[in-house]
């Protein structure tokens, strides 16, 4: 069995735990059984019988009981194809929680936050992702807890608002579903991967899989995996990490974190994420872990990897990894590095790089002088590129349409708008961090990317956005230059870089690899 059956994100789970990385125990339903492609045998019958075993399984290795009013083991259920694709494909996180308990959590682990933190991220994750339900009426109890509150995060709440916040989402889920919220585990877990499975034909799946030509008919696997808590407190959280730097190659670790969060925090892209310098100073035994686990993933992988992880109460855990997305440039020269490291052969190097134009790949950098930016932001992904403001996908389309570049701007991205984000020259938004499943998606593209711009606020109705003090209409020209995360007014000249160091190694191997070709035809996103 390998990754074709159960998916890419158990697979490497496999490999990971086997080579005795911290891997929370797991198992998997494969890819077999993805909607209309699944074989004899993996029918309703089969699915409850395979979930209830693999429950067991965790039930005694973790001395946990799932449904149990004492203690409880919740799970995660996560999406894996056997083609990585960023945030196309849902999970439910704290599957498991209820009435009941929600109490027994609290005994079990001491932590009244921790609990009813869970039980709402549950109920908003179950009414989006598995009744269908608009998270909007959700969202609306929870600024209206922080009004009450006078805060401004959902991570300031303590563990009595959570009681009361969480009432209120189970009445606002009954109101609108036209029934209770489920209170049986095994109903969670058996609906939740229900809607798992179905994300394989979302529309933001199915419109990823056409841009990056990947079949219709690989399906996607379900991962069952034991929940840990990055929500647990002070010495907690959740992170991403790349192994070197995705948009420009370099190699250094790069890392978005946030304390006293999960993973959907992070993902998301609907925070400003700030704490990976505060985990170096905080958590120095686990960033010297992190240090320690990036070599051994590129070992282990010969790649760069992209892997989410999770801390709770200091102790540091691996629930994925795969091959990171890269910009072009990013792509050649970490090619060339790994194989001056001895970690591939040039054969494999030209082999990874044979879906991208060598002769498009460029970098461009602001020519001349230029006038003071209106704001900074986050650099995602690099490069300096001048376009018209979009404010959704439509706009986008309509401006590429016409031969104008576009800047989709946005308050935050989600993989949702993989259309836009597709037809955009550049992308700018309000919120979020560089490993957002979003920001990942724009360097694969090849796109300048600049996130958690907080000077930047949006009036969809009017269609203007404000940066800083000005004033900026639908169309207005800006300029984002993704070596400084600045963002100018107007359209500024640029002047463009060639990797000419790379380019001379990889005609170098080719002279000694003939029969490997790179593509020089149109194209330009990375292979990897």
């Amino acid at each position: 069995m390998g990754a074709a059956e159960v998916g890419n994100k158990a697979w490497n789970l496999m490999r990971m735990a086997a080579a005795g990385l911290p891997v929370p125990p797991g198992f998997v339903l494969p890819t077999l059984w993805c909607g209309p492609r699944h074989v004899p045998g993996t029918g309703k019958p089969a699915q409850h019988r395979i979930l209830r075993q693999g429950i067991d399984r965790l039930e005694r290795l973790s001395g946990l009981g799932f449904g149990s009013s004492r203690r409880p083991l919740l799970v995660s259920v996560r999406s894996g194809a056997s083609v990585s694709m960023p945030g196309m494909m849902e999970t439910v996180l704290d599957v498991g929680v209820n009435d009941e308990t929600v109490e027994g959590l609290v005994g079990l682990t001491g932590n009244p936050r921790l609990a009813w933190d869970c039980y709402r991220r549950l109920l908003q994750g179950y009414a989006e992702i598995v009744q269908g339900l608009s998270p909007e009426p959700f969202n609306e109890l929870t600024r209206a807890a922080l009004a009450v509150e006078g805060i401004e995060n959902e991570d300031m709440l303590d563990h009595r608002a959570l009681q009361h916040l969480v009432q209120a989402m189970l009445s606002r889920f009954r109101d609108l579903a036209g029934m209770p919220f489920p209170q049986s585990a095994a109903d969670q877990l058996e609906q939740a991967t229900d809607a798992v499975f179905r994300s394989w034909d979302a529309p933001k799946a199915t419109e990823y899989r056409r841009l990056n030509q990947i079949s219709d008919r690989i399906g996607t696997a379900v991962t069952v995996q034991t929940m840990v808590f990055g929500n647990a407190g002070g010495t907690s959280g959740a992170g991403v990490g790349f192994t070197r730097d995705p948009a420009t190659g370099d190699d250094a670790l790069y890392v978005d974190f946030q304390f006293n969060g999960q993973g959907e925090d992070v993902v998301a892209g609907r925070l400003a994420l700030t704490d990976a310098n505060r985990l170096r100073s905080t958590l120095p035994s686990a960033w010297d872990r992190l240090k320690e686990i990036r070599r051994q993933l590129e070992t282990m992988f010969t790649d760069v990897q992209d892997f989410e992880f999770t801390i709770q109460n200091g102790r540091l855990y691996l629930l994925q990894t795969r091959d990171a997305k890269r910009t072009p440039w990013a792509a050649l020269k970490i090619a060339c590095d790994l194989v001056e490291e001895g970690l591939i052969q040039p054969k494999q190097a030209l082999h990874r790089l044979s879906a991208i134009n060598l002769a498009k790949v460029v970098r461009s950098h602001l020519a001349g002088s230029h006038n003071m930016p209106v704001a900074r932001a986050t650099v995602a992904g690099i490069g300096v590129v001048s376009g018209r403001i979009a404010l959704d996908d439509q706009a986008a389309k309509q401006f590429a349409d016409k031969g104008d570049p576009a800047i989709l701007v946005r308050r935050e991205t989600t993989t949702a708008d993989i259309l836009g984000m597709a037809n955009a020259a550049g992308i700018l938004t309000s919120r979020g961090g560089r490993t957002s499943h979003a920001a990942v998606v724009a360097r694969q593209l090849g796109k300048v990317c600049l996130v958690g711009c907080a000077a930047l606020s949006i009036d969809p109705d009017r269609r203007i956005c404000h940066i800083a003090l000005g004033e900026f209409a639908e169309g207005d020209w800006l300029t984002l230059d993704g070596d400084s995360g600045a963002v100018y007014s107007g359209r500024l000249e640029v002047t463009l870089e060639r990797p000419d160091a790379g380019l001379a190694t990889i005609a170098r191997w080719r002279a000694t690899e003939p029969a490997t070709l790179v593509n020089s035809g149109p194209g330009g996103h990375a292979a990897s």
